[in-house]
This record gives C-alpha cells, sequence and structure tokens, in this order.
C-alpha cells in the first residue's frame, strides 16, 4: 500500500518536519546536559570533548539499531521503534542522575559515566531516527533520493546547537529546559507515529523497495570510514586546538561543532554548486592555512580562530562531499551511515582519548590536516596539470620523487636558519614560497599533495613544536590543557596555551621568593596576604583554589595554617615535584595539596575552617560558571569565618566578570569592593595587570583593607543582572566588545 496521491505531497513535508525536529532536540541536548553537570565535575574543554565522545558513542549504537531494524518489514520497524520511544520515555523528565562523584574523581571516567545512565535511552532513541527515517521515506516515496534529508537533518542539529547558548540559556533556567526538551520529545514521538503509518502494509523490504544493489566492498566501507573519520577528530581538534594555542575564549568549543554539522547540509544538498566549489578550493586552503596555523598566530589570536575555523569548515565539507559522491543505493543507506558513524566514533576517541595520551601537544591536528590534505577528493587546477600528472606512470613517480627531494631540501633550510630571528629571512620566505608553489601544481595527485603539504605543517612552524617536545619537561599535557615551561636566565614562565599562568625570577633565592605577576604586592590578594596578621593573628588559616606554579605560597609565614585546592595533577608535578619553580620549596616546603574539583573538596570541608579563601582557579581565560555561583558563593560562605574574606580573580581578556561577582555578593549578603592593579612603568618584578574582588560578610574586615590602600572601590554591579545558579547562567552579557 502506498500513499494516495492527495496524502503523498504532505508526505515528504512531514518527514523533513519530523527529521529536524529530532535533529534539533539531539544537539539541544548536550549543551544543556553538559550546563547540569558542571557543578559535580568541574568545568573545561576536555570534558566537552569527552562528553562529545559519549555521543558519538551513543549516536553510533542508535546508527547500529536503525541498520539492524531495516532487516525486519517496514510496519513491524514502525512498531519496534514507537516502542523504543515509549520505553526511553522513562526518562523523561530529562536531566542528570543523582551520582554525585567524589571530590578525586576523574572526569575522563565520570563523565561517560554520568551521561550515559542519566540521557542515554533518551538520546539513544532519537539518534536513530535520522538514518531510520530516511529509509522509511524510500519505502513510502519510492523512486525519491531520501539523502537530501540528510542535509535537513544537520541543519537540524545546526540550529539545535546554536538555540542553546544564543536563545535558550540566557533566557531559561534549568527547570524549564528540562520540561522544553522532554515536551519537544513528546511531539517528536508523534511525528515518528505518523511517519510510521506512511509505510507499507504487510510487504517484505524487498517487496516495497525493488533497487537491490551489491554489497559495498570492504576498500568501500574503510574509505567511507576514514572520510567521517577526518572531520570528527579535527573538530576535538580544532576545539582544543583554538582554545589552547590561539584564543582561551569559552564556548569556542561549540563553534566548531556547529560548522561540523553545517558542512553535512552542504555536502548533502541536492543543489550541488556550494558544495562542488569549496571541494575544489579545499587543497589551497589546507595548503596556506594548515602551515600557518600549526606554525601559532599569537599575534593575532582572533585571526587564527577565525583560520581555523574556516579550514576545518572547508576540510568537512569537502569529504562530507567525498562521502555523498560514494554513496550507495537507498537499500543500503542504513549501513552507510552506520560507517559514517564508526568512523565519527572513531575520530572522537583519537582526539579526546588517544591524543592526550600520545602526545605532549595538539599533534593531532596537523596529522589530521595531513590526512585531509590526502583524503580530500583532488581535481588538477589546469589542463596541462592534468597532462602531467596523470598521462604518464613513471612520470609521475619521477615527480613524486622530485618532490619529495624539494621538500627535504626546504624543511632542511628552514631548520638550519631556525632561531636566528624573530620573523622570517629572506631565504626562509623565499623556501616558503616554494613549498606553496610545488603544494599548488601537486594539487590532483594526493600522493604528491601530501607530500608537499608535509613539507609545508613542518617548515611554517611546525618544527617549533617538534623542537619544544625535545627538550626535557619543557611542555606537559593533561586532561585540562597544554602547558609550557619557557624562559631566560633571569625568569621563567609557565603558559597555559596563551596565557601566562605564572612567572618566577632566577638568579637568587631573594629573587625566586618574590611574588610577580598577578600576584606582587600592591596586587588585591597581595594586599590581602600581607594584611593576614592584622586581620587573623599569627595563626590565620588560608585556603588557595588553583596552584599554578605556587606563588602565593610566598606569603605563608610561620604559624599560619596553608592549603591548596588543585583540579590538575600535572599542576602540581610542575609546581613542586620537577624543580622547574621553587616557589614551593623555598616559602612552603611541606604543602598541603588536595587534588579534585575545589567546589567538591570544599563540600566537604569543615565549617569557619578557613580565614581567606583565594579563587584563582580559571583554567586559561575559560571560565568555570560553577565556582561563580550563588551555590558556590553559599559554599564559601560556609567554610570561612564570620570575618573572614574570599578573594575573587577576575582578571579576563574577553568577559567582564565583575557584575557576576556583584550580584552574587549582593544575594548572598557579602560585602564587596575591587581593586584594578596596573603596574607601574618600568614594570617591576614580572608585575602584571590584575582585577581582584575581595568579599567579606564583615564590613569592618573590608574597611580595614580600605584603610591600606584607596584604590579598593564598591564593586559595580548591572541593573538588571540577574545572578547565576547552577540552574541559570549565561556568558552572553559579559562578552567585551558586544
Amino acid at each position: 500500500m502506498t500513499p494516495s496521491p492527495s496524502r503523498g505531497g504532505l508526505v515528504r513535508p512531514l518527514f523533513v518536519l519530523t527529521i529536524l525536529s529530532s535533529a534539533f532536540l539531539l544537539f539541544l541536548v548536550q549543551p544543556m546536559v553538559a550546563r547540569m553537570a558542571l557543578p559535580r565535575l568541574g568545568g573545561a574543554p576536555a570534558v566537552w570533548n569527552s562528553a562529545m565522545l559519549v555521543y558519538q558513542a551513543l549516536l553510533l549504537g542508535g546508527y547500529a539499531y536503525a541498520h539492524w531494524l531495516g532487516r525486519l518489514e517496514p510496519r513491524l520497524q514502525g512498531r519496534v521503534h514507537l516502542g523504543v520511544l515509549l520505553l526511553a520515555a522513562l526518562w523523561l523528565p530529562i536531566g542528570l542522575g543523582a551520582m554525585q562523584p567524589g571530590p578525586k574523581a576523574l572526569p575522563a571516567l565520570w563523565v561517560p559515566w554520568l551521561l550515559v545512565l542519566s540521557i542515554g535511552p533518551l538520546f539513544f532513541a532519537v539518534s536513530a531516527q535520522s538514518p531510520l527515517l530516511q529509509r522509511w521515506f524510500s519505502l513510502s516515496r519510492r523512486g525519491q533520493d531520501p539523502y537530501a534529508l540528510y542535509a535537513a537533518s544537520n541543519l537540524g542539529s545546526f540550529v539545535g546547537l546554536l538555540a542553546y547558548p544564543l536563545l535558550v540559556e540566557p533566557t531559561m533556567a534549568l527547570v524549564g529546559q528540562r520540561l522544553l526538551w522532554s515536551s519537544g520529545y513528546i511531539l517528536v514521538g508523534l511525528l515518528v507515529a505518523l511517519c510510521a503509518a506512511t509505510l507499507p502494509r504487510d510487504r517484505p523490504l524487498q517487496a516495497a523497495s525493488p533497487v537491490t544493489s551489491p554489497p559495498p566492498g570492504r576498500r568501500r566501507v574503510a574509505h567511507w570510514i576514514l572520510l567521517a573519520f577526518v572531520p570528527s577528530g579535527l573538530m576535538l581538534a580544532t576545539s582544543t586546538y583554538i582554545t589552547t594555542d590561539i584564543v582561551a575564549m569559552p564556548l569556542l568549543w561549540v563553534i566548531p561543532l556547529g560548522l561540523y554539522l553545517l558542512s553535512f547540509t552542504i555536502a548533502f544538498a541536492q543543489d550541488r554548486t556550494a558544495a562542488d566549489i569549496q571541494t575544489r578550493i579545499a587543497p589551497i586552503a589546507i595548503l596556506l592555512f594548515g602551515g600557518i596555523l600549526v606554525g601559532g598566530m599569537p599575534g593575532l589570536p582572533y585571526l587564527g580562530a577565525i583560520m581555523a575555523l574556516a579550514l576545518l569548515f572547508l576540510v568537512s565539507v569537502s569529504l562530507h562531499t567525498g562521502l555523498y559522491r560514494l554513496r550507495p543505493a537507498p537499500d543500503r543507506l542504513t549501513g552507510f551511515y552506520l560507517a559514517m558513524a564508526f568512523g565519527g566514533a572513531l575520530g572522537g576517541v583519537f582526539s579526546a582519548l588517544v591524543a592526550p595520551l600520545l602526545f605532549d601537544w595538539t599533534y593531532e591536528y596537523p596529522i589530521l590536516i595531513l590526512a585531509a590534505g590526502v583524503l580530500t577528493p583532488h581535481a588538477y587546477l589546469l589542463a596541462p596539470l592534468r597532462w602531467l600528472w596523470a598521462t604518464d606512470p613513471a612520470r609521475r613517480r619521477i615527480l613524486i620523487l622530485a618532490v619529495a627531494a624539494i621538500m627535504i631540501v626546504a624543511v632542511s633550510i628552514m631548520l638550519g636558519n631556525a632561531g636566528t630571528t624573530d620573523s622570517p629571512s629572506s631565504l626562509q620566505q623565499v623556501v616558503l614560497l616554494v613549498i606553496v608553489a610545488v603544494g599548488v601544481l601537486t594539487i590532483g595527485t594526493p600522493v604528491a599533495f601530501g607530500i608537499a603539504l608535509f613539507g609545508a605543517l613542518v617548515a611554517f612552524g611546525g618544527y617549533q613544536a617538534i623542537a619544544i617536545s625535545l627538550e626535557p619537561l619543557a611542555r606537559t599535557r593533561s586532561y585540562f590543557g597544554v602547558y609550557t615551561v619557557h624562559g631566560s636566565a633571569t625568569e621563567r614562565q609557565l603558559a597555559h596555551g596563551t596565557t601566562v599562568h605564572g612567572t618566577q625570577l632566577r638568579g637568587s633565592p631573594a629573587r625566586e621568593r618574590t611574588p610577580t605577576a598577578y600576584y606582587v604586592p600592591g596586587s588585591g590578594v597581595g594586599q590581602a596576604m600581607q594584611a593576614l596578621p592584622t586581620l587573623y593573628g599569627p595563626g590565620a588559616r588560608v585556603g588557595v583554589v588553583g596552584l599554578g606554579t605556587g606563588t602565593l605560597a610566598c606569603y605563608a609565614r610561620p604559624g599560619q595554617h596553608w592549603q591548596f585546592y588543585e583540579i590538575d595533577p600535572a599542576i602540581v608535578r610542575i609546581a613542586r615535584d620537577t624543580g622547574q619553580f621553587s616557589f614551593l620549596s623555598r616559602c612552603l616546603p611541606d604543602p598541603t595539596i588536595v587534588l579534585g574539583d575545589a567546589r567538591l573538596s570544599l563540600a566537604g570541608a569543615k565549617e569557619a575552617s578557613l580565614d581567606l579563601l583565594a579563587l584563582d582557579a580559571f583554567s586559561s581565560d575559560s571560565v568555570p560558571m560553577h565556582l561563580l555561583t550563588r551555590e558556590a558563593f553559599a559554599s564559601y560562605a560556609r567554610v570561612l569565618s564570620p570575618r573572614g574574606v574570599l578573594l575573587v580573580h577576575i582578571s579576563n581578556r574577553f568577559l567582564d566578570l565583575e557584575p557576576v561577582v556583584a550580584a552574587a555578593a549582593k544575594a548572598g549578603g557579602w560585602q564587596a569592593v575591587t581593586l584594578f592593579y596596573m603596574p607601574s612603568k618600568p614594570v617591576r618584578d614580572a608585575a602584571t595587570m590584575s582585577q581582584w574582588i575581595a568579599l567579606s560578610r564583615d564590613p569592618a574586615t573590608i574597611r580595614l583593607l580600605q584603610a591600606r590602600d584607596r584604590g579598593w572601590l564598591p564593586t559595580r554591579g548591572r541593573s538588571g543582572f540577574v545572578p547565576w545558579t547552577d540552574g541559570y547562567s549565561t556568558i552572553l552579557p559579559l562578552v567585551k566588545g558586544l
């Protein structure tokens, strides 16, 4: 049975609406659930990468289920899937389970465990619908290409992903978000039931679909997997790369996922113009942008981020276009999508799990760029190039060897002149132009182009990353980021991406004990530390959230009790165990360091057990929102003595965090003052501009701080700004320049 002509015109809009709605829900839930998990798991870009890995694994499971379901007769498929949707509805309203990880729980383990148990059934049921509904459409509307519906699916995913930070999060608390998503799930279930009603009645699958294509060979399936692997891995690698080495701006890891999804919409669209144009220019962009980005762009961070995102988009469009060109007949559709999902999951495993274990830098980024250059569909730029490379296999082999020789010479010249000046010499500039020219001439021949691209990646700056990796202890990578230690005979610095996290002067014991950077005596935290004996006597109890290089330890005095809270064991090793920094060994030889997320650790601390708590836990310029909510400040108030002081470090290149702290202070009954410290010129003791807020529930304590320095001014709030809570927060009103 097929739909009547009067109903047939409504079938396609129905399937498009259902697929759009399903994809919208699927990608709305990703940032929403990650937001729910912040108070329990802490915040870092790597947490997002782990969550993405869970989503990809669940997506793979959903696609495998859709592929298996295709073996049943059409109407039975509909009944089974509706049963799965009803069973998953037992997990409504959507939300996290009651599990609470301990302070030392590893996010790499807890994020997958918590998400799978909390949203796994719902995500699984919805994720299966894109390939399944396309298959149903091919059964209901024989002769029509179902692959265009995949573009609609990814458009819905893209809109859902952007809707969360732009619309849902700023206007709705988590309770409302949960109800919105749960209502959407019910609506999608009804739409799926309507789609199931269009399926042919009581006819076997093969009879309903007359196309019986041969199964794909192993090489073809492997090709599908590789074409899906690279964009998926590159999406996560780009997130890590731009938030580590270019711009450590919050939410930037959402944008790569949005561009990745949008690329499917273009690559699988019925109109092939945009996809074909971008696929043709992709090798040029890979050659030029890839080499430049690997070299880093510290002087132009925003331009670097834009280039990295543009490159990700072009690579994704070109490789997904390659998938579209290799798509099978509709009767093999679910297997095709299963291979794609498997490749996507492998890419996630490589970038989120394997790379941080294998590499001390974001080497996965150039590796995936190189793979993209080889796998992207190639087309010769000019007819003479086709004749040069394609007409004679022997000549092609000779040319490939010549390209390899040129790249070896070029890289040798770059390495030989490395470090002589801050900018490339005339010889180096010529070499770079030669590399680009050779690379352009090889477009159309993947092997030769891959060799030229490898040379470009090394010569344009990859050799600098390799050189740092060869230095003992110079760089460390952990779940929370990439840390680099560098310096000179007079000072040493710890950097997380492009943000300096600590500077130590060298040359004498006195210089090594000097507080520097954001923590100099004139800074807000420096003044508060010096006031400790006056405020609390010789036995002051101090807590510091965020160890860094241990700079603040040099304010410790005999008789005081100090405790550091640090989430990353790699930071502890750098500050205490490797000997690269001596703040701790010279000023506080036997420090108490509590490993784990600070908020979780403080929740288990004794009431009124601290006199001063310094909050300096920001990962590069990323903001752990869960540390700035009303619930978090209530936890700080509980652990501080009645006259205690809370110091919050809000120096940030991208966000104005003063209204957040001001709103929390007002809601919690705190007195708050802000000190904006600007180093004098010439800068002494490696001082850095900083902004600290001091809060206390005792007005006399705040007045004492103000008496020491008139620079302490009342903290500025913002009219109408709603305090952050565990159920509501948004950074959009805080972005500087907007």
